[in-house]
């Protein structure tokens, strides 16, 4: 098996390419035990990077999460999320106290701002920087960022020190390659790509599936690979089942030719303009 790349935060920490997605997680009690079992088997195959929210299932992924990493706290890297109508300086700093109560540990690894709305940025990121200082939170980050929300936080005092900056990213949906992600490469900000497989579509694309089976590999494997290969990009696909978890992680065995990449362009072109930022 491959060892998992990595790529390095600003801090110089460094994470595997292929994490761990638990959006819809915790709602169905009957799926738990499936979910927890999944979770577990990602963090034995060296998916380290897990990532939730406030939000997922009210919670409920942030439960599901705790019971997955009891006992194995310290093999993680936990990346949770605050809603913008808690992004205020006490709202925010409540909101991670909360959530560190549903995932039963003493801090959470990355905490990011889960999308922007009317709260000033340099609330949130007041209570950012005093959540670090108080060691309940390591790093923190946006999501949903586009370039000029990027720059605007960069100007602010302690802006600089933002770890990552979550978005949709994969084949479908390349509008980020247009200017933020060479932005955030130049600046050392990993790009965070959730919805890698574009909600189960590319999964099921035909187009990717022919020059998959070229390679011997799935659609999902070949779509993964094309992420894991890029500087700087941590995709974060979500699995229910060890088969899919299993199927997740051999994509880091898939090697590209230039070939491959140049045929996986004319199927899915990059823009060749700006385009608005896409999310779920």
């Amino acid at each position: 098996m491959t060892p998992i790349p990595a790529t390095t935060l600003p801090s110089g920490e460094k994470l595997p390419v292929l994490g761990q997605g638990t959006w819809a997680m915790g709602e169905d009690r009957h799926a738990r035990k499936a979910e927890v079992a999944a979770l577990r088997l990602g963090l034995d195959l060296g998916l380290t990077v897990i990532d939730t929210a406030e939000m997922y299932a009210d919670g409920g992924a942030e439960k599901v999460v705790a019971e997955a990493i009891a006992g194995r706290r310290d093999e993680v890297f936990l990346i949770s999320k605050v809603l913008p109508e808690h992004a205020a300086r006490r709202a925010a700093t409540a909101a991670c106290e909360r959530s560190l109560k549903r995932l039963k540990t003493d801090r959470i690894d990355l905490y990011l701002l889960h999308w922007r709305e009317t709260t000033p940025l340099e609330e949130t990121l007041d209570a950012f920087l005093e959540l670090r200082r108080a060691g309940k939170i390591r790093h923190f980050g946006v999501s949903n960022f586009d370039l000029d929300d990027m720059k605007e936080l960069l100007r602010l005092a302690g802006g600089a020190a933002v770890a990552a900056n979550e978005v949709m990213y994969n084949l479908n949906r390349r509008g980020i390659e247009f200017s933020l992600k060479r932005w955030c490469r130049r600046k050392g900000i990993p790009v965070i790509a959730y919805s890698p497989l574009d909600q189960g579509s590319l999964a099921r694309s035909r187009e990717l599936k022919r020059i998959a089976d070229r390679l011997g590999v799935s659609a999902a494997q070949l779509a993964l690979a094309w992420l894991a290969r890029q500087p700087g990009v941590i995709a974060i696909p979500k699995a229910g089942d060890p088969a899919h978890l299993r199927e997740n992680r051999a994509a880091l065995d898939v090697r590209l030719s230039r070939a491959t990449l140049a045929s996986l362009d004319r199927a899915f072109p990059s823009p060749r303009g700006k385009r608005a930022l896409e999310t779920t």
